[in-house]
């Protein structure tokens, strides 16, 4: 268990004459309003404020922000109020431990709407002080940490949470090591099976590996000091997380990835930086299309530093990161490194920093507050912020060489909403580097573009298919979606008068008269042609309108007898729902997504499809994103049946004589049916195994994964996305 000491001892070795008696003091605070709590892994409470404030003394915060981590759950979970804080450690420590209270009363287990708006609250409250921010990371840090001590269910939220916003947002910040931490715990609950895999894969890599990491680094330090040059070096494995995103992205397996080493050169100068890529290239090959920048043409979240991959000794594949203290120290705790708070002037508001051109270098964090003010729904706002935080960066030109920002992959037609709306909605075409490409085409660094407009041209569906940015997928589905509304709203009118005339009441009156009027607070709408919207989108049967309308304008309770011919007695049975909970409908037929195939335990999500009810998705499927969010719906399980859901799974093993039998055999001992399969021999001697299996829930799924794996001629066996 960390001490105080340790804490106040970290602080005392960055800040010059600190005021370690306000850390002591809410230290002495902490423990006597946690007196006689423990947590779920037994330790006292008072273990976890203390992690988190080590957490933020490691990187290299102010004494308030430190004070701030020992009191943050003082607020929420005693009966300590702000007030009380403020008077005994300032309005400064108050204001952060108030900010960190609001976010964590969020509830994430509630509707997606309600989570979204959570999280516009949680940027509201970093836009305000970014200390709120790094608290809470810090936090979800060390839970993350302890979260083998939760349910399993519990534990695949929040890591499910954790990797949608907070990962994102440490990488934002700059605050590597917190990022690909939190990275490696949310695999290690959302994907154990390959979490396993790569964890021993990478531990043998490691240990096979240590000579040749001495070897390289060796040598580059007999360069250096040959070349009279100072610096230090050493090499590093690359983290679990962006292995298995390389794996999953390039449909690699490990075997198959040759830069699991990188190498880093701290350097004294900037010259210096240039002066080793310089040495390196005259003795290794650069590989091209692996040499990056970032020196000229920083990050968004202000990291510099010079990568380029060579072939090095023995002919393997190395990276090379190549930057000064300075650009390292930033590389690896980001925004802590350049905020200055113990720098506030007295006339400075609370918890703002005086460095107004360090805060202008966060120019996301001011397009995300703009976003915020202009997009009405959380969830179209809680889409942009994902779109946007996940992606790595392109540095393009504009005609006027005028230095744009755009996510990786992006498109001229992203490129176009980046200068204005108005030049998107009515981009025609686009000259890239003086030749006239697909509005779809990829965009790479250091391109110059100019854009084509046309006064008659409009937004195109299609274009959704490939833009990039959140800017330009929120502009274009507002144009859609006011085109679509008018749609919508005929096509309800429609069919309520067709179900109208089926059971005698004539619509048309109804609205006259204000009768349908009555109804739209029922469902939730503003007026009736939202409620004719979302009849027209199938969100409610017109069924459904017609039992309400019939009570307004009869006032006596539907009867269906009364409506229905008796010839036409009720056959239908209600549609099945599988042991799911949907919000905002009823008597919807429901059917499982082929693309990812969810199992009980999943977070999941519903969509909409025309004429086919409600589709059930993986909520990190990768079709969601593509998805139109009005017809996106919150789905639960529910008193799930005994019954097989479909899975894919994918197994390499030695081609030896007996082992698919030996598969199939513990299959069959785990109750797990195998529907069909592929096979595919390769000349290294191995084979990989496909199977679409069925099986009654996650848990089942893993334990079957778990035991495939352990036989000795299985190097890997995972559940395919």
């Amino acid at each position: 268990m960390i001490r105080i000491n340790e804490i106040t001892d970290k602080v005392a070795s960055y800040i010059d004459k600190p005021d370690l008696d306000l850390i002591q003091r809410a230290y002495v605070f902490s423990a006597q309003a946690h007196d006689g709590v423990v947590r779920r892994s037994g330790e006292p409470y008072i273990s976890h404020p203390m992690n988190v404030a080590f957490l933020l003394a490691d990187m290299q915060l102010d004494e308030a922000t430190v004070a701030a981590g020992l009191l943050h759950d003082t607020v929420e979970d005693t009966d300590t109020t702000v007030d009380e804080i403020e008077d005994l450690f300032g309005s400064d420590v108050a204001d952060i431990v108030d900010g960190v209270t609001k976010i964590s009363r969020m509830d994430f287990e509630s509707k997606a709407v309600q989570q979204a708006e959570n999280i516009r609250k949680l940027i509201l409250a970093m836009a305000e002080d970014i200390r709120v921010l790094m608290v809470k990371l810090a936090d979800r840090l060390h839970n993350m940490r302890t979260l083998e001590f939760m349910k399993p269910v519990k534990q695949r939220l929040i890591a499910q949470e954790t990797q949608d916003i907070y990962a994102p947002l440490a990488n934002r910040l700059g605050l590597h090591r917190v990022k690909t931490e939190l990275e490696d715990l949310c695999l290690k609950y959302l994907k154990p099976d390959v979490f396993g895999q790569l964890s021993e894969a990478v531990s043998e890599h490691r240990a096979a590996g240590e000579p040749y990491i001495e070897k390289v680094i060796d040598l580059m330090n007999d360069m250096l000091k040959k070349n009279k040059l100072k610096g230090r070096v050493y090499g590093r494995t690359k983290h679990l997380h962006s292995i298995h995103v390389k794996m999953e992205q390039q449909g690699l397996t490990f075997d198959e990835i040759y830069d699991l080493i990188a190498f880093r050169i701290i350097v004294k100068s900037l010259k210096d930086c240039y002066a080793v890529l310089g040495l390196i290239h005259a003795i290794w090959r650069p590989v091209p299309g692996r040499f990056k920048d970032y020196i000229s043409i920083p990050k968004a979240n202000m990291y510099q530093s010079l990568h380029s991959t060579v072939i090095g000794p023995d002919g393997e594949r190395i990276e090379f990161q190549i930057r000064t203290e300075e650009m390292n120290q930033i590389a690896e705790y980001g925004v802590a490194a350049h905020w200055q708070y113990k720098e506030v002037g007295k006339g400075a508001k609370k918890g703002r920093t005086t460095g107004t051109r360090d805060a202008e270098r966060y120019t996301w964090l001011k397009q995300i507050m703009d976003w915020q003010r202009e997009l009405s729904d959380p969830r179209e706002f809680m889409s942009s912020l994902r779109l946007d935080m996940f992606q790595e960066e392109v540095y393009v030109f504009t005609p006027h060489g005028d230095i744009k920002e755009l996510p990786e992959g992006a498109t001229p037609l992203d490129f176009a909403y980046a200068i204005h709306s108005e030049v998107g909605d009515k981009c025609a075409g686009a000259k890239v580097n003086g030749r006239i490409v697909p509005l779809h085409s990829t965009l790479k660094n250091g391109d110059s573009i100019e854009i084509i407009t046309d006064k008659n041209r409009m937004p195109s569906r299609d274009w959704l298919k490939f833009v990039k940015t959140a800017k330009a997928r929120t502009r274009i589905k507002q144009y859609i979606r006011t085109v679509e509304r008018e749609r919508a709203i005929a096509l309800g009118k429609e069919l309520l008068e067709k179900e109208g005339r089926r059971v005698g009441i004539n619509v048309q009156k109804a609205i006259k008269d204000g009768d349908l009027s009555k109804l739209a607070g029922d469902f939730n709408c503003g007026c009736v042609d939202d409620l004719l919207t979302q009849v027209g989108f199938s969100r409610f049967t017109p069924r459904k309108v017609m039992k309400k309308l019939y009570s307004v304008m009869h006032g006596e309770s539907y009867d269906a007898r009364k409506l229905k011919p008796k010839a036409e007695p009720e056959t239908k049975k209600k549609p099945k729902t599988d042991g799911l909970q949907i919000s905002g409908v009823d008597n919807v037929l429901v059917r499982f997504a082929s693309c990812c195939n969810p199992l009980p335990g999943e977070p999941i999500v519903g969509y909409i499809t025309r004429g086919r009810g409600v589709t059930v998705h993986r909520i990190d499927c990768h079709n969601v994103k593509n998805f139109e969010d009005e017809r996106l719906l919150q789905v639960t399980w529910e008193g799930v049946e005994e019954k097989p859901y479909p899975t894919k799974i994918r197994i390499k093993c030695l081609n030896k004589m007996g082992m698919l039998g030996k598969i199939c055999m513990m299959l069959a001992e785990m109750d797990v049916n195998i529907d069909s399969g592929t096979f595919e021999s390769k000349v290294d001697g191995t084979s990989t195994l496909e199977f679409t299996v069925e099986v009654k829930d996650l848990d089942q799924l893993y334990s079957t994964l778990a035991k495939i794996k352990a036989l000795k001629a299985v190097q890997e066996a995972l559940r395919v996305s």
